[in-house]
């Protein structure tokens, strides 16, 4: 086993964690169909294989079906968990820009989102809605995993409640909440070499201020990112990068 060096390259799909040890595999299903259908893979041509835990295979087709793509595997690289984590709890955003967070959260390397159901949030997760919507965060971090070429997925959490956060706060080697008035600078901030570092997002409305003085009372540090404001969808992103340069993941 090789150690990953991520570089721009062919296509990856996602397999199944444990598929990668043997010679060869077919790609069935929606990824085989992905493959053979959409991206019209032919024998002979490179194609990448990504458990999501951690290991990323080089493979050469050999064969496609109707929905399916079979590989050759060439060689195999595992990637250690990142240390330290940075984590998000992204405020629920109005329309589809929740999905454009996760976009980007993902291609920036956040290790988990955490959606969370802030007090001002003016989108609401409830019953089959939520589930809808949990369902497309994930969807869309699988993609933009694919995407950005990472041997690990991020881990999109079930929906959080203020209250439930304060349990995450309170855990995370640091936990960092965003706000424009707040007297630290982000890029100031110290920073821990392993454990979580949780940055919390607040929603269009921003974070009312009875959560703001709870997650305070849990142990979080209020921090700003610079003199302009940015949406919630873009926030936790920008924030992410100046976090991973800062503790060289970047």
């Amino acid at each position: 086993m090789e150690s990953i060096v991520p570089v721009a390259g062919p296509p990856v799909f996602l397999v199944a964690p444990g598929d990668l040890t043997g010679r060869a595999l077919t790609l069935t299903g929606p990824e085989g169909h992905h493959a053979a259908v959409v991206r019209r893979l032919r024998t002979g041509e490179r194609a990448d294989l990504s458990d999501g835990a951690g290991t990323l295979a080089e493979g050469v087709v050999t064969g496609v079906g109707k929905d399916s793509v079979t590989l050759d595997i060439h060689a195999v690289h595992v990637a250690p968990p990142a240390q330290p984590r940075v984590v998000v709890a992204q405020a629920l955003p109005k329309g589809d820009r929740g999905e454009l967070a996760v976009e980007l959260m993902t291609e920036v390397g956040v290790d988990a989102i955490i959606p969370w159901a802030a007090a001002r949030s003016i989108t609401k997760w409830q019953a089959e809605r939520g589930a809808k919507a949990l369902g497309k965060w994930r969807a869309t971090a699988r993609e933009a995993a694919k995407q950005s070429r990472r041997a690990w997925l991020p881990e999109v959490t079930e929906l959080a409640d203020t209250a439930a956060l304060t349990v995450r706060v309170a855990s995370a080697a640091i936990a960092i909440v965003l706000e424009a008035d707040a007297p630290v600078r982000l890029p100031a901030l110290p920073l821990p070499g392993a454990g979580d570092i949780l940055l919390l997002v607040g929603p269009e409305g921003g974070i009312s201020p009875a959560e703001r003085a709870i997650l305070r009372d849990a142990g979080a540090t209020e921090a700003r990112l610079g003199p302009t404001v940015l949406r919630t969808s873009t926030a936790g992103a920008a924030a992410a990068t100046i976090l991973l340069t800062r503790v060289e993941r970047w």
